[in-house]
């Protein structure tokens, strides 16, 4: 069975930092598990590593689409198995709960690709009322796994129930393992780590993001993500910067929050407090309980 290493954990942590020295010390590409660091143009909100940053590390599904492309889970979990059934270890650092599960589990899609005429059906409904629509088809849907904020998900999984007549979760195999896997999940204390995600928000403004944003939306891309569907009602003049900013805040550390409490309980993870001051001693703790695992 092939291994996987998977480096995960809020933004801010240090994924990209810790995930590259390890590629380098088993000598390893990097899968990159971000749905957002997919799209080109969509740099700096999504934090997507520089080639500086890289250091020489091959990055797999970095700048491959166009923003007003299509990806899915289903398209996601083709990829990346395609990478790692190439190899005997593979490393992939970011990406959600459900992505992460879907590519290291025998989870089977059924169901047919994206109709953007059906999602134009529901632009007038909020998150909530959405969620509420998708709870009347699949009343077993588990608010840690798919949120009501993410509107993306939430649409895609309401088409999956009525396309296939049959909850979403009801042809996926969750406890057939596809790989060996071990899971570094990089965590902090709580008032440190938010500290470091509102600083990490203020750098993103700083460095151009207002802009970037801004050319999407003027060519008609409104993604959604953190960091970027808050702004639409900015250019739309119904919010003003500041609150926007907080809002991208606020939503970064509830993701944060629920990103952990997946890990927790869902997926056999080993957490690491990660240690900012010294980066190399968290590494050094990882690769020990790595190489106990490759032994």
């Amino acid at each position: 069975m092939k291994k996987v290493i998977v480096v995960v954990g809020p933004t801010a942590v240090g994924k990209t930092k810790i995930s590259i020295e390890l590629a380098k010390h088993y000598n390893i590409q990097i899968i990159s598990g971000d749905s957002v660091s997919i799209y080109k143009r969509l740099d700096i909100g999504s934090a997507k590593p520089s080639l500086e940053e890289m250091d020489g590390v091959k990055h797999y599904l970095v700048d491959i689409l166009d923003p007003k492309d299509e990806y899915s889970v289903c398209d996601f979990q083709r990829d990346a198995r395609k990478i790692i059934d190439e190899n005997e270890l593979s490393l992939i650092c970011g990406g959600t709960g459900l992505y992460i599960e879907s590519v290291l589990y025998n989870y089977e899609f059924e169901a047919k690709k994206r109709d953007l005429d059906f999602y134009k059906k529901y632009e007038e409904y909020n998150n909530e009322e959405l969620y509420n629509i998708l709870l009347s088809l699949d009343p077993n849907i588990d608010r840690t796994k798919l949120h009501p904020n993410n509107r993306k998900r939430v649409l895609r999984a309401i088409e999956v129930c009525l396309d296939l007549n049959k909850s979403i979760h009801s042809f996926d195999k969750k406890n057939e393992k596809m790989y060996d896997y071990f899971i570094c999940y990089l965590s902090s204390d709580r008032s440190l780590l938010y500290d470091r995600i509102n600083k990490r928000v203020d750098k993103m403004i700083e460095d151009g993001l207002i802009d970037e944003v801004k050319r999407l939306y003027d060519d008609g891309i409104k993604p959604h993500a953190i960091g970027y569907q808050e702004f639409v009602p900015y250019f739309e003049g119904e919010k003003d910067l500041d609150t926007v900013v907080d809002e991208i805040k606020k939503n970064t550390r509830h993701l944060a929050k629920r990103q952990e409490t997946w890990f927790k309980n869902q997926m056999d993870s080993h957490f690491y407090i990660v240690d900012f001051d010294n980066p190399s001693n968290t590494i050094e703790k990882i690769i020990k309980d790595i190489d106990g695992w490759l032994s």
